[in-house]
């Protein structure tokens, strides 16, 4: 009997990040139809556990468009949305997830900050600041974390 692997997504208006997360996959096969239906298999381990997954997602893809990488540890897919619009959800089916379907909260981008992302001077170059001229220590997080627990801001200076 096969298993489910660990799934992580996010999205964009144009576009779905998919990751599953399986190390050591051997015999991977991916397939994308353009109604929607993205089914994927491989092994995994030592053992050779074989993993299945078979979503229906939430609206039509461009199967053209769409890109998969397999690494060490994960798969990616990139997946073209056939329309530029935001889903409400992954899958078809409504109701609660899979349990082994998660939100990649590290890709995850709110409808409305999609476009903040894409402005100039959005992204900080700290290249020449001096971090020896503040004293105490300095803590740096990821600027993805931040927007999710709503601050703005990437660089918080603590001070003794």
């Amino acid at each position: 009997m096969s298993r489910h692997p660990s799934v992580k997504w996010a999205q964009r208006s144009d576009k779905l990040y998919i990751i599953i997360d399986l190390p050591d996959t051997q015999d991977v096969k991916l397939k994308l139809e353009p109604e929607g239906k993205f089914l994927f298999s491989a092994t995994s381990g030592a053992d050779k556990v074989p993993y299945e997954l078979d979503l229906d997602l939430f609206d039509k893809v461009d199967v053209n468009e769409s890109k998969a990488s397999v690494g060490l540890r994960n798969i990616c897919y990139l997946v073209k949305k056939a329309e530029d619009k935001w889903w409400s959800r992954l899958l078809k089916q409504a109701g609660k997830p899979p349990v082994y379907l998660k939100v990649d909260w590290d890709k995850w981008v709110d409808e409305d900050e999609e476009h903040e992302d894409n402005k100039a001077g959005n992204d900080m170059d700290l290249g020449d600041f001096d971090f020896s001229t503040l004293k105490g220590s300095v803590v740096l997080i990821r600027r993805a974390t931040l927007k999710y627990i709503g601050i703005h801001w990437f660089l918080l200076a603590l001070y003794n």
